[in-house]
C-alpha cells in the first residue's frame, strides 16, 4: 500500500474489484459486438483483462482460461523494450510471439494500451482476439505457422503506426477481416481506459492502487486457505497424450507436493516434438493455475496472486516447457492433458472435490479455401466440445467446451451463411459417457460438407487412441475420431476435400464417478429412454432390464 493512500475497508477493496471486474467484461462484450469475423463474434474467442503498473494482472473477464498464458508477461516484455518515458497517453503495443512474449500460440494477437491518471502510468488496458488467418501452414517448427510479432508499439495517439499495420496484414490471408477485428480491440481497450480513469476519479489514484495490491493479497490468502484442505504429502499421476500429428504417444506424469499452504507441481515429459503441440512455460503455467484452482477455491478471483503458492517445473526443452524454434499453434490439446494430469494427482488427495477426465481435447477443425459465391479466400475455425467428466454428486454435462477453452459454437446459420460449408451433422453421441453412479457427458458428432473443390481442412484432436479415465469405479469414456465420408481418417492433420465431401468430428465422452451399481435404477431407467444408453447397457452395467423401465414418464 502507498504512503498517502488511506487504509481501506474489506468493503471498498470488494466494491473496487468488482469495478475492475466489470471493466472486464464490459471490455469484452466491446470487443465482441464489434468484431467482424465470426470466431470473435459468434464463438467469443477472445478474452480481456486489467494489470496494475507492475504488470500484475488485477482482473481477467470470464473468457478463456487459456488465454491467461498469452497475457502473463506480456506488459513486462514492452517495458524490458520500450522506456517508460518513451510509453504515452494514446499508445497501443501488439505482440503474438510465444517465445518471446505476447502469446502461447500466433493467431492469439494480443493489444496492450496504457493507462494514464493525472499524467502517471496507472495500469494497462489488454485484450486478445484469436484471428483465424493462419491457414495452410506446416507445424515442424513456429516459422512455419505464421507472422511472428514481438511486443511493438502499434498505435501512437491512437492511430496505428503504418508500417506496423502495412507488415502485419501482407503476411494475412484474409486482411479486410484483420482490419475490422483490430479496430474492435482498440475499441474495447479504449472503453477500458476511460472506465478506469473514471473508477479513479471517484476513489483517487492512491485508493485504487491500494485497491489493487489487497486484491492480489487477498488472492493469495483464499489459495492458501484452500490448499490447507488439501492433505499433505507427495501425489503422482501419469497419462498418455495422443494427436493426429504424432505417429507415437507421449508419456507424461506428474508429482504434487502438498507442503501446509503451498502446492508444487514438478512435471516429467519428453523433448519438443517436430508438431504444434509443445507448450510455452507460460501455457503451462496458465493450465496448471486454472486446473489447481478449480479444485482448492473455484470462486477465487483470477488475477496474479494465483501464482504466489503454487510453483511449477518441467524439463527446459520438452513438450511441456518447450524453447524456439517449437512450433505452439495447437498447444491447446496438450494443455487439456495437463489439466488431467493435475486433476488425477489431486484426485488422490481429495477425490471429492475433483471430477472425473473429461473429453480431453479441443477438437478443432479449420477449413479454408476460395469461396465460389465471392471469389475470396476464407478461413472458417471451429472447436468442438465433447463430454464432461462426472462428480461425486452429478453427472457430466453434455456436449460442452472443457476446461482450457470456453468459446460458444458457432451456430449453424451463421456457418453456413458465412461459408461455402453445410452442416449435416450436429448431435450428441449416444453411449459415449463412462458409466458410474454419476454418468459421464456424452461427445458431439458435427459433420461438415463442403460446396466447393480445393478445400483444406486441418484437424488437432486428442484421445483417440486412449479413454478419458473414470474416478472411484466409474469407467471411461468413449475416445474421438475423425471421419472423411464417414470412413476413419488415418494418422495425418491436414484432409484435401473436394465439392460433397464431408468431414465428422466424433469427440471423447467424460468419464463416470462411482460405482455403477450405486445409480438409482430410476436415473437409470430415464438414460434408458432418453437413449443416453442402450438396453444392453442399462442390463450389463445397471442390472436394469426392459420390464423396469415401462411405464416411466417419457
Amino acid at each position: 500500500m502507498t504512503a498517502t493512500a488511506p487504509e481501506l475497508t474489506p468493503v471498498q477493496v470488494e466494491v473496487i474489484g468488482s469495478a475492475l471486474e466489470s471493466i472486464c467484461d464490459e471490455m469484452g462484450e466491446a470487443l465482441v459486438k464489434t468484431s467482424y469475423s465470426p470466431n470473435i463474434k459468434e464463438r467469443r474467442d477472445c478474452t480481456t483483462g486489467i494489470f496494475n503498473a507492475g504488470g500484475e494482472l488485477l482482473a481477467q473477464a470470464e473468457h478463456i482460461p487459456m488465454h491467461l498464458g498469452s497475457l502473463m508477461g506480456i506488459v513486462n516484455a514492452i517495458t524490458d523494450r520500450y522506456a517508460l518515458e518513451d510509453i504515452h497517453d494514446g499508445d497501443s503495443f501488439v505482440g503474438n510471439d510465444p517465445h518471446i512474449g505476447g502469446g502461447t500460440h500466433l493467431p492469439d494477437i494480443v493489444l496492450v494500451t496504457p493507462i494514464f491518471v493525472e499524467g502517471a502510468l496507472a495500469g494497462w488496458a489488454t485484450n486478445l482476439a484469436h484471428h483465424s488467418d493462419y491457414a495452410e501452414r506446416g507445424h515442424e517448427h513456429i516459422f512455419q505457422e505464421g507472422l511472428r510479432i514481438p511486443p511493438v508499439r502499434f498505435l501512437r495517439d491512437w492511430t496505428y503506426v503504418p508500417e506496423v499495420m502495412d507488415l502485419i496484414l501482407t503476411n494475412m490471408q484474409v486482411p479486410a477481416e484483420r482490419v475490422a477485428d483490430f479496430n474492435a480491440q482498440v475499441a474495447a481497450n479504449r472503453l477500458g481506459v476511460a472506465r478506469f480513469r473514471e473508477i479513479s476519479e471517484k476513489y483517487g489514484p492512491a485508493t485504487i492502487e491500494a485497491a489493487g495490491q489487497e486484491l492480489l493479497d487477498y488472492t493469495e490468502r483464499k489459495v492458501r486457505a484452500g490448499i490447507r484442505d488439501v492433505p499433505n504429502g507427495r501425489y503422482r499421476f501419469s497419462d498418455t497424450f495422443d494427436c493426429n500429428e504424432l505417429d507415437e504417444q507421449l508419456q507424461l506424469s506428474v508429482v504434487m507436493t502438498v507442503s501446509d499452504e503451498q502446492l508444487h507441481f514438478e512435471f516429467t515429459a519428453p523433448e519438443q516434438v517436430r508438431a504444434s503441440i509443445n507448450m510455452v512455460e507460460t501455457a503451462l503455467l496458465a493450465t496448471v493455475y486454472y486446473a489447481a484452482k478449480t479444485v482448492v477455491g473455484p470462486d477465487i478471483p483470477a488475477n496474479g496472486g494465483l501464482g504466489r503458492a503454487i510453483s511449477v517445473s518441467a524439463p527446459f526443452g520438452s513438450v511441456l516447457n518447450c524453447v524456439a524454434p517449437a512450433a505452439v499453434n495447437g498447444r491447446i490439446q496438450l494443455c487439456q492433458r495437463v489439466v488431467d494430469l493435475v486433476h488425477g494427482a489431486l484426485a488422490d488427495a481429495v477425490p471429492s472435490r475433483v471430477i472425473a477426465a473429461s473429453n480431453g481435447a479441443v477438437t478443432g477443425t479449420q477449413f479454408s479455401g476460395t469461396d465460389p459465391r465471392t471469389g475470396r479466400y476464407y478461413v472458417y475455425l471451429e472447436t468442438i466440445g465433447g463430454g464432461y467428466g462426472a462428480g461425486c454428486a452429478f453427472d457430466g454435462l453434455d456436449g460442452v467446451q472443457a476446461h482450457m477453452t470456453n468459446t460458444s459454437n458457432l451456430p449453424v446459420e451463421a456457418l453456413e451463411s458465412e461459408y461455402p460449408l453445410f452442416v449435416e451433422r450436429y448431435s450428441l453421441i449416444d453411449g459415449s459417457g463412462g458409466e458410474g453412479e454419476h454418468r459421464g457427458g456424452m461427445g458431439i458428432h458435427r459433420q461438415v460438407r463442403v460446396e466447393h473443390d480445393d478445400c483444406q481442412c486441418e484437424v488437432g484432436m486428442s484421445r483417440m487412441l486412449s479413454r478419458p479415465w473414470g474416478l472411484l469405479g466409474g469407467t471411461a469414456g468413449q475416445s474421438a475420431r475423425l471421419e472423411k465420408n464417414g470412413v476413419v481418417v488415418p494418422t495425418g492433420d491436414v484432409v484435401l476435400l473436394s465439392r460433397g465431401d464431408s468431414i465428422s468430428a466424433i469427440t471423447a465422452g467424460g468419464g463416470g464417478y462411482g460405482d455403477p451399481a450405486r445409480r438409482p435404477k430410476d436415473v437409470v431407467a430415464r438414460d434408458l429412454r432418453e437413449e443416453r444408453i442402450d438396453a444392453a447397457t442399462a442390463a450389463r452395467v445397471y442390472g436394469v432390464t426392459g420390464d423396469e423401465t415401462a411405464g416411466g414418464p417419457a
